[in-house]
C-alpha cells in the first residue's frame, strides 16, 4: 500500500512538471532537435540565443533529465531526449490544429498553407491554377516550394508541409492520396528517327539506351524506366546525358542526340514546329497519376478540398484522355 502511495505521488508530481511546460518551450526544443545548433534554432524561432537556451534549460530542470548532449558537435539528442522530442512533435501539432478545427467549424477558408510540388509538375500546373485559387480564396496564404518526392514525404511526416502535389501511388502508410488527374506520356522524336514515321508508338518501340532522361531523383525519370521494361540494345552510347529540365532534353533531341518523353501538359507550351515532333502512345496510353497528398492526421481539409476543386476544374479542360495505363513512379 505504501508503494502505491509513493508511486501515485511520483506520478502526479511528474504531471505537475509537464503542466508547467509551455507550447513555446516545446517549439524551442523541436527547433534545436532539427537544427542541432542553438544559434540556428534561435534564429528560426525569432528569439535570442540566450533566451532559447534558458527556456530549454528550464524544461530540462523541470523534467530532471538532459534532452540534449551539448558536449557533442553538432548537438545530439540523448536517449530520453529522442523520446521527448517525438512526444513534443505530437503535442505541438495537436495544439496547432485547435485553430484549424475552429476554422473548419466556422467554414472559414484562410490562413497559412504550406504546399510542396515536384519539379516536373510545378512549371506547368502552377500557372494554370494559382491565380484562380488566389481570386477565389484570397484569405489563404499559400507558401509553395518546389522539391523532390523524397523531400516532400519527409516534410509531410515531420509537419513542415500541409500538403503536396506529386506523382502517385507512393505506398506511404501515413499519407493520404487524392487523385487530381491522369497525365499521359508523349514521345518527342527528331525527324531523322525511324519512329518519326509512325502516327502512334508502342512502349515496345522504345529503346532505353537512346532515351534522354532527367537526372536521378526525378520520379518522372523512374516512371520512364519502368515503362521501358526492355533493357535496350546492349550497345554503349558514346555519351551519357542527364538533365534537370525538359527544355534541355528537347533541345538535345532536336540535335538528333536521342528521343525523350514528356508529360502531356508540358507539350502544350511547345512551339508549333516542335509539336510536329510529338508522337502519342497507343491506347491504353502510359500515364502518370498526379495527386494531392497530405498526412492522414491533417485537419486543414477545407483548404485541401478547395485546392482539389480548383485544380481539377482547370485541368479538366486540358486533359480529356480516358484510356490510360498508370506507370508507377516508384523505383523497381
Amino acid at each position: 500500500m505504501d508503494n502505491y502511495i509513493v508511486s501515485t505521488y511520483t506520478f502526479y508530481l511528474y504531471i505537475d512538471k509537464i503542466d508547467k511546460m509551455t507550447i513555446t518551450q516545446l517549439q524551442y526544443v523541436l527547433a534545436v532537435a532539427e537544427h542541432r545548433n542553438f544559434t540556428l534554432a534561435a534564429d528560426k524561432c525569432f528569439v535570442t540565443q540566450p533566451t532559447l537556451s534558458m527556456q530549454i534549460q528550464k524544461v530540462e530542470d523541470e523534467l530532471g533529465v538532459l534532452i540534449f548532449d551539448r558536449s557533442k558537435k553538432p548537438i545530439q539528442l540523448t536517449d530520453i531526449g529522442q523520446k521527448i522530442v517525438a512526444q513534443a512533435k505530437n503535442i505541438v501539432n495537436e495544439a496547432d490544429r485547435i485553430k484549424d478545427i475552429v476554422d473548419q467549424q466556422k467554414g472559414f477558408i484562410g490562413g497559412e498553407f504550406r504546399l510542396g510540388i515536384i519539379p516536373t509538375i510545378m512549371p506547368t500546373l502552377l500557372p494554370m491554377f494559382l491565380k484562380s485559387f488566389n481570386n477565389r480564396y484570397p484569405k489563404v496564404k499559400l507558401i509553395i516550394e518546389e522539391m523532390t518526392t523524397e523531400e516532400i514525404i519527409t516534410r509531410l511526416k515531420n509537419g513542415h508541409l500541409d500538403a503536396a502535389i506529386a506523382a502517385t501511388p507512393l505506398e506511404e502508410e501515413k499519407i493520404k492520396e487524392v487523385v487530381l488527374y491522369f497525365e499521359p506520356f508523349v514521345a518527342y522524336v527528331p525527324s531523322s528517327h525511324p519512329m518519326a514515321q509512325q502516327a502512334e508508338i508502342d512502349p515496345a518501340d522504345l529503346n532505353v539506351d537512346e532515351i534522354l532522361l532527367l537526372q536521378d531523383g526525378h520520379c518522372f525519370r523512374d516512371g520512364i524506366l519502368n515503362l521501358c521494361k526492355r533493357k535496350g540494345s546492349g550497345e554503349k552510347a558514346s555519351f551519357q546525358i542527364e538533365s534537370g529540365s525538359f527544355e534541355t532534353l528537347v533541345k538535345l533531341a532536336d540535335e538528333g542526340l536521342g528521343t525523350t518523353l514528356l508529360p502531356y501538359l508540358h507539350t502544350l507550351d511547345l512551339s508549333e514546329s516542335a509539336k510536329q515532333r510529338l508522337r502519342p502512345f497507343r491506347d491504353p496510353k502510359p500515364s502518370r497519376e498526379v495527386s494531392l497528398i497530405y498526412p492522414k492526421t491533417e485537419l486543414k481539409i477545407h483548404i485541401i478540398e478547395a485546392l482539389r476543386t480548383v485544380i481539377s476544374g482547370v485541368v479538366r479542360g486540358a486533359i480529356t484522355f480516358q484510356d490510360v495505363q498508370i506507370i508507377s513512379p516508384l523505383k523497381k
